[in-house]
């Protein structure tokens, strides 16, 4: 394949931009050579400025979980922008939309409306200590939660850790109340809790990790997590920006069972368009302006556009959708995994529902230390044997593959097949 062009528009996209991109991870870093600029996507297809045809595994980082373009999700986005984009006042669909998800989601008694995932989980975060009347907060290595300062602190290895800034211009102070711990291991909870008395706020967690790839959580690590939050009076926060509507109609708290106190949304919620919401029971709600005392607030939120987008794909969602992506996917998972084992190649595979990762490992991956480890240099070749095959994949091998439901078996297939040639290119 060709990228001429998508090479020459990033040469001037880094003249104007920063890094040349609006988010780091897509300027193809961990991958190296240039990023590909996308011009357009239908269903399960993207187009590059070269004319070049990808199978799609992005989906906008699993915001698309019917494809791209959907045509009753368009008709429904057109619609809303031709009554107006945006009003600065409360709409319809943003009243429909938030009745949907506190039906839908079951710790949501009532939701706030923002416009991204980091504004959901930074206001969590607020509510939280305005909620307990304390200030420490309890997170897990290798879970992202956007990039409020709080949540940029990284950890030490093994025990539980104060953390310490991950990016330049966060404040010492800033990070001094985030303790880290690793992901899977509820004694190292245990012993945070310990240490830190009376003073944890809440802890925050993606309940299927997505952004070290896929690291589901170990049978019952769930459920020790929020037996600790009850038994030291912290607030559980689930991070779903990712699993929300992605792993079940009800999120991931559906499929494990577990009822946390804040709920953070984004990606799906939104359709395609800038988006994210927190929600919980009433109790914890009437804290936020203007039934209480925690302000947050924004020009955008709620939408119009945004909501109608979400409106639409939340009434496509049925049994019958995720049956067909749990199939889908795991014909990918196992596939991906015969044809590493044809080629003599060592890899994990990591899948919960229709989100997957593969890791360039012979071991089991549970945890950032061990997702660390994986062999990255492969998957840089893997990767760029996948795109010069047509198949276009999340650029660094800590992130998650999402499969739509505009993805058929035959697209499978197609993505095996190319996955075979890829490996014997290692």
């Amino acid at each position: 394949m060709r990228f001429s062009k998508s090479k020459k528009l990033y040469s001037r996209a880094a003249r104007a931009m920063a890094g040349g991109v609006s988010s780091p991870v897509r300027a193809f870093k961990a991958v190296g050579g240039d990023p590909l600029f996308i011009r357009r996507g239908s269903g399960q297809w993207i187009w590059d400025a070269d004319g070049n045809r990808l199978l799609d595994y992005v989906c906008s980082w699993g915001a698309l979980i019917l494809g791209h373009a959907n045509p009753c999700v368009v008709a429904e986005a057109v619609k809303a922008v031709k009554s107006g984009s945006s009003f600065g006042a409360p709409n319809v669909p943003e009243l429909m939309l938030a009745e949907k998800i506190c039906e839908r989601i079951r710790s949501i008694e009532k939701v706030r409306f923002v416009n991204s995932g980091t504004e959901a989980t930074m206001s969590a975060l607020r509510l939280s200590r305005a909620y307990t009347k304390r200030r420490k907060i309890i997170k897990f290595e290798g879970c992202y939660h956007g990039h409020a300062d709080a949540f940029l602190a990284g950890a030490g290895s093994g025990l539980a850790t104060l953390g310490i800034p991950a990016s330049r211009g966060v404040l010492q102070s800033t990070t001094n109340d985030t303790v880290t711990v690793p992901y899977n291991d509820a004694r190292s909870l245990e012993s945070a809790f310990k240490s830190n008395g009376g003073e944890v706020a809440a802890v925050i967690i993606e309940p299927v990790v997505g952004n070290m790839g896929v690291v589901p959580p170990n049978r019952g690590f769930l459920n020790e997590v929020h037996g600790l939050c009850k038994e030291n009076g912290a607030l559980l926060i689930f991070d779903e920006v990712i699993t929300g509507f992605r792993v079940g109609v009800g999120g991931a708290q559906k499929l494990y069972g577990i009822k946390p106190d804040i709920t953070c949304l984004g990606k799906i919620i939104g359709g395609g368009f800038p988006v994210g919401a927190y929600g919980a029971r009433k109790e914890i709600m009437g804290l936020v302006s203007p039934e209480g005392p925690v302000y947050q607030a924004g020009t955008l939120s709620g939408n119009p556009v945004a909501m109608a987008a979400g409106l639409a794909v939340l009434s496509r969602l049925n049994a019958a959708t995720y049956r067909k992506l749990e199939r889908v996917s795991a014909m990918l998972e196992q596939g991906l995994t015969d044809a590493a084992g044809s080629a003599g190649v060592q890899v994990r595979v990591n899948r919960v529902g229709s989100m997957l990762s593969m890791f360039f490992t012979g071991n089991g991956v549970t945890n950032f230390s061990e997702a660390k480890a994986a062999d990255q240099s492969s998957f840089r070749r893997f990767f760029w044997g996948m795109i010069n095959c047509g198949v276009y994949l999340p650029p660094s091998g800590l992130e998650s593959w999402f499969v739509s439901s505009a993805h058929s078996e035959d697209d499978v297939r197609k993505t095996i097949e190319a996955a075979a040639d890829a490996f014997k290119g290692l």
